[in-house]
């Protein structure tokens, strides 16, 4: 989906496009930008795999691709890359999905190579975005303790209103970008992507990490994220996240197609999908760090 908008309408709503050919905008105390990266070389994909200590990565890693949103009169900053996804998977090592029989040969790099898969090949990742982080005068970044109590996430019992956010207002910005993706040797899809838009009232953003298996797995991550414009000085941001996983054979049980082909699309089935996780939190950006 491509959104233009006329500068002069932006203007009228508070709002003006970055310049020095960023892609984004900024809107009451916001920046909002995304950057959009080819896939990593051979030689960062070696440093990559030093730093996070291992040889198995996707097939396509977008490692310079994000968004970030700053807020302005705090400095603080949020953002979503790959390098802290991937991070969140080699950390959370989970057991490797069972492949069919059939199918393990395809993950053979060469022929008559023994199949060993002993790491979580989806590359399935707990990332619901990168700590929030605060940027001095000098644009140096350094981490906010978590022991200062200043910014961190709290569980709440409030929820994003979904239905408001179905009111037809103007998309003043809207922007997605692919984080990470690999094709599990023929044998599915692991996708990890973040999508943003901004209106006259709010930005909300949609971070998913999507895995099909054919023939044996299906789980959805969803972290999704809102921040109303009411208060610009000390803004509120309400992040819910929810997981979701079925195999095959339990949707099979309950009357759906068992063929991949019918789950291409996470969005049209992620209500099929039992929730085996939900959670909502909140962070409340002080006026002064």
């Amino acid at each position: 989906m491509e959104v233009v908008v006329d500068e002069n309408e932006l203007k009228s709503v508070g709002a003006q496009p970055l310049t020095d050919g960023r892609h984004g905008l900024r809107i009451h105390g916001w920046e909002i930008e995304t950057r959009k990266r080819s896939i990593l070389n051979s030689s960062t994909l070696q440093q990559w795999e030093q730093k996070l200590g291992t040889s198995h990565l996707p097939e396509m890693i977008f490692g310079e691709s994000a968004l970030i949103l700053k807020h302005l009169n705090s400095g603080t900053s949020i953002n979503f890359n790959a390098f802290d996804a991937l991070a969140g998977w080699k950390q959370e090592g989970l057991p490797p999905v069972e492949v069919p029989a059939a199918a393990k040969w395809k993950f053979r790099s060469k022929p008559f190579q023994q199949v060993i898969l002993d790491y979580d090949y989806t590359f399935t990742t707990p990332y619901c975005g990168s700590e929030p982080i605060k940027i001095n005068a000098e644009d140096e970044i350094e981490a906010i303790s978590k022991a200062t109590g200043s910014l961190q996430w709290d569980d709440c019992e409030e929820h994003i209103d979904m239905a408001a956010l179905a009111v037809k207002e103007p998309i003043l910005f809207y922007d997605e970008i692919i984080l990470y993706e690999d094709e599990l040797a023929d044998n599915g899809i692991s996708l990890l992507t973040v999508k943003v838009r901004v209106m006259p009232s709010c930005w909300f953003l949609l971070l998913r990490f999507w895995l099909r298996v054919d023939g044996v797995l299906m789980r959805l991550r969803d972290t999704r994220m809102y921040c109303g414009f009411e208060d610009k000085k000390c803004p509120s941001i309400l992040r819910e996240s929810c997981w979701r996983e079925a195999t095959f054979k339990a949707l099979a049980a309950k009357g759906y197609p068992f063929g991949a082909s019918s789950y291409s699309d996470p969005s049209i089935i992620s209500q099929r999908l039992p929730i085996v996780m939900h959670k909502t939190q909140k962070l409340v950006i002080p006026n002064n760090l």
